[in-house]
């Protein structure tokens, strides 16, 4: 199956990296190369998160030869290298889908990935206990992987608007604009029955619906698309029909909040008025005068104590 598409990610790297990279061993270099098509962003833009980079090349070159047979290194290294390949081996059926994940979600695994490595060779494990160990936790970070992708992509975001306002589902991900090969922005009606009505498909990745009514409550789904491929974003949305404002105020955007299983909850702002310099309270005419008092008393006092020194 394909690899998972990714977010995009910048490059840390240059002239140095460059030279590390060329002082590795081919076993290395392949595991590069794999992590590059798996664990990174969607090709041809791969690069790999300069932390695993450099974990990994430490774990080889400095924690192996301490702890392990030299006669193993190469067996090793290249089920490690299966391993890491295996993590686009991700469940794509309707249930778990993953398809795209974006930079915030592809951090968490890599710190997930990182934090368990270092753990391991913090013990200081040698030999076949070390080997277990190692490939006891690939698997696992497989499953947090699958797990965290399984959470972006499928994801609820509960939208609340006010009766007779106009309501916004937005679709953008930060790293769209900055993908090749999307296609059009898809919003759906979800219904009861699980049946979906086709509302609106274009390049815009929001869709608005004006002066809202209880009709308009209930389960909506975005979907983004891919040239040659299955979708590359999938957004839930719950919305919320809320009463009819009854007091005189400015409109306020969405409020839209994330159910349990995302990291956190996202709230919308509501707009602070808008104050020229020309609605500023203005000083009484008595404090002025009572200021300018003060000052002259200030200035004789002043002069009295210059003269009489």
């Amino acid at each position: 199956s394909p690899c998972p598409r990714f977010g995009m990610r910048r490059s840390s790297g240059g002239a140095g990296e460059l030279g590390t990279l060329a002082s590795m061993g081919p076993s290395f270099t392949l595991l590069l190369m794999t992590l590059a098509h798996c664990l990174c962003p969607a090709s041809p833009c791969i690069t790999c998160d300069p932390f695993v980079v450099a974990a990994l090349k430490i774990l080889e070159q400095n924690y192996l030869p301490d702890h392990l047979a030299p006669e193993h290194h190469e067996n090793v290294m290249k089920r490690v290298q299966a391993a890491v390949e295996d993590f686009k081996n991700l469940p794509l059926n309707q249930d778990t889908y993953v398809g795209a994940v974006d930079e915030d979600t592809l951090e968490q695994a890599s710190w997930s990935f990182l934090k368990d490595l270092k753990r391991i060779t913090d013990s200081d494990v040698k030999g076949e206990l070390f080997v277990k160990e190692l490939f006891w936790m690939l698997r696992l970070q497989k499953d947090v992987f699958a797990t965290l992708a399984m959470r972006f992509q499928k994801e609820e975001r509960r939208v609340e608007v006010p009766q007779m306002e106009d309501m916004v589902l937005d679709c953008q991900l930060s790293w769209h604009h900055a993908s090749e090969g999307l296609t059009d922005y898809s919003f759906y009606r979800v219904w009861g029955n699980s049946s979906e009505t086709l509302l609106s498909k274009g390049k815009e990745p929001y869709m608005t619906k004006i002066m809202v009514s209880p009709e308009d409550a209930g389960n909506y789904r975005c979907e983004l698309g891919t040239i040659n491929s299955g979708p590359a974003t999938i957004i839930h949305f719950r919305v919320i029909v809320l009463p009819k404002r009854t007091t005189e105020e400015r409109p306020a955007p969405n409020i839209i909040t994330q159910e349990e299983e995302t990291p956190e909850q996202v709230h919308g702002e509501f707009l602070e008025p808008v104050i020229s310099s020309n609605d500023h309270l203005k000083p009484p005419r008595y404090v002025k005068h009572h200021f300018l008092l003060l000052l002259i008393l200030g200035f004789i006092i002043l002069a009295i104590i210059i003269f009489a020194v």
